[in-house]
């Protein structure tokens, strides 16, 4: 019985729903709207705009009763009542919680956390280790390539200071 009325319901819910779409404007709005008609032929407009109105609700509403038949609302709404009562009929699917398995489920939550931070953590440290590494080699090469240049500068002054060349004559 409950599950005719939750097809019940949807019915009626679906004529409100269309009624508060198509309803007929009060007849002074109506006279408005057509000012350059007599009185009579403005009644006679509104009478038929009521006719047409209440023709679209008809149709409508027996279109969708058609589409629920066709489409087979009426089995799909018990066989969703069925499902929600066995759910709540099931023991294992119970609302009720057990508060240690939820502390256990977060606990266990932060703990893969705190690995997966602690490793960032030592894959980030490793990659600044390997920057530092990187940064004193620089470093050293840029000594290295300054000391040779001074040498270089060295002999070059002294080379000339001397007068002599690789090619063994002397300058004055």
């Amino acid at each position: 019985m409950q599950k005719m009325s939750r097809q019940s319901d949807l019915d009626k819910s679906f004529k409100l729903a269309v009624r508060s779409l198509l309803t007929t404007c009060p007849k002074q709005e109506f006279r408005n709207a057509f000012p350059n008609f007599s009185t009579s032929e403005q009644d006679s407009l509104h009478r038929l705009f009521i006719q047409v109105i209440t023709s679209l609700h008809e149709n409508i509403e027996d279109e969708f009763g058609s589409l629920c038949i066709e489409t087979q609302v009426g089995a799909a709404l018990d066989t969703v009542e069925q499902l929600v009562e066995e759910q709540s009929l099931d023991p294992l699917l119970s609302k009720k919680t057990n508060l240690m398995d939820v502390k256990c489920d977060i606990s266990t939550a932060k703990k893969k956390e705190i690995l997966y931070l602690t490793g960032m953590l030592e894959r980030v440290e490793e990659q600044k280790r390997l920057t530092q590494a990187r940064i004193e080699l620089l470093k050293r090469e840029k000594q290295d390539a300054s000391g040779l240049m001074d040498a270089v500068e060295k002999l070059r002054s002294g080379t000339l200071e001397y007068g002599t060349c690789d090619n063994g004559l002397h300058n004055p």
